[in-house]
């Protein structure tokens, strides 16, 4: 069977057509497309988009319905790919410089960048959209729901790891009071959430999270997690209760996937988050084992959908503006990214957790906050 006729009927299997009328069909801009994603899986069939080999009106109603429908699982194993797979499986590429990697590639990009995508409080997590009307009131939303599950109280401090551009730690010094320690590993969020935070009782650094050894009476962490890796969750976990007071509260903000993996998408690790994976529950649950009582697990995965969605409006309406600093693959890459994760969350394969732990539990009991 032809490379063409084996894509194509994959694609099919999921309702998609090859060059079909639908938002969510294909359309084949170069014949090679089908040779290279049937060699390369995903990576392929994210090179071959950035390299303007095919087109689709809704990409994200289109990896809605792969994902829906399992696609991935219904093509052979790529070699390529399972070598990949191997090296990620026996090296920690989350030890040491590598842990910086993401930092340099990813969240160094351009403030620019991120400034028109992701809304006036600069939050690179998923909003909170029960009662939300925007993006800027999901992640207000958001950072007010993890500060009253967390207790915050005037007086208090707090440790936010992977700190970002300041969202969290900006959020709590100006509306509950607290002085705050952010991390990151990121050059350009240190220099951009200085500036930004001026005035207020709170300290940026440029450090690993197993650098810090000082007590907290609240420790935080939105979406750093997935940048851990599974052979480091257990000394994460430890590093997070050895800097949290014994009554303290620590809030694990992360995407999760459905089932446990030991690596990543390889189109994601090599172009958006190097060395990142999605833990599991199994994973969680393993690594706090002994360590943490797990007092609340909040699943708003479907939020996400949303919250890319309006990254991508954002993105896309500002590009004639910042487009200067970059090139039409880096936005077809962009692209590419915020709307076939948005699809993959709408799919509700991959989830978005809030987990609150504490180190002896909350004596008389934790309350939810929803």
């Amino acid at each position: 069977m032809k490379s063409k006729e084996v894509i194509q009927n994959l694609l099919a299997s999921a309702d998609v057509r090859v060059n079909g009328d639908r938002p969510w069909d294909i359309k084949v801009k170069n014949e090679n497309f089908y040779g290279r994603v049937l060699r390369r899986g995903n990576l392929g069939l994210g090179e071959s988009y950035m390299d303007d080999w095919w087109e689709v009106e809704q990409m994200d109603e289109l990896f809605y319905r792969l994902v829906k429908f399992d696609v991935a699982s219904k093509a052979k194993l790529n070699w390529r790919l399972l070598f990949w797979a191997i090296g990620q499986h026996y090296l920690n590429q989350q030890r040491g410089r590598k842990s910086f990697k993401v930092g340099e590639q990813h969240y160094d990009a351009g403030n620019d960048l991120y400034q028109a995508m992701l809304g006036k409080r600069m939050a690179y997590t998923c909003g909170y959209w029960p009662e939300a009307k925007d993006l800027d009131e999901a992640q207000e939303a958001k950072l007010d729901l993890t500060c009253r599950k967390l207790g915050l109280k005037k007086g208090m401090r707090l440790l936010d790891i992977g700190c970002g551009w300041g969202s969290l730690v900006k959020f709590a010094a100006e509306k509950y009071g607290v002085s705050a320690v952010g991390i990151t590993i990121s050059k350009e969020q240190v220099e951009y959430t200085k500036k930004l935070c001026q005035g207020l009782p709170i300290e940026i650094r440029l450090q690993d999270y197993r650098k810090v050894n000082e007590k907290f009476d609240r420790i935080a962490s939105l979406g750093m997690f997935e940048h851990v890796g599974n052979k480091n969750y257990r000394e994460y976990m430890k590093v997070a209760a050895r800097n949290l007071t014994d009554d303290g509260l620590f809030l694990l903000h992360t995407i999760g996937g459905d089932k446990s993996v030991k690596s990543g998408d390889p189109w994601l690790e090599r172009y958006i988050f190097p060395n990142s994976m999605l833990p599991s529950i199994a994973q969680i649950g393993k690594s706090i084992e002994e360590i943490f009582v797990m007092e609340d697990w909040h699943n708003f995965g479907h939020d996400y959908y949303l919250t890319l969605k309006a990254w991508f409006i954002n993105f896309d309406n500002s590009w004639d503006k910042i487009k200067h600093n970059y090139d039409e693959r880096f936005y077809r890459m962009w692209k590419y990214y915020l709307n076939s994760m948005s699809g993959i969350f709408r799919a509700r394969t991959t989830q978005l957790w809030q987990i609150v732990l504490s180190k002896k539990g909350v004596p008389g009991g934790y309350k939810t906050v929803r």
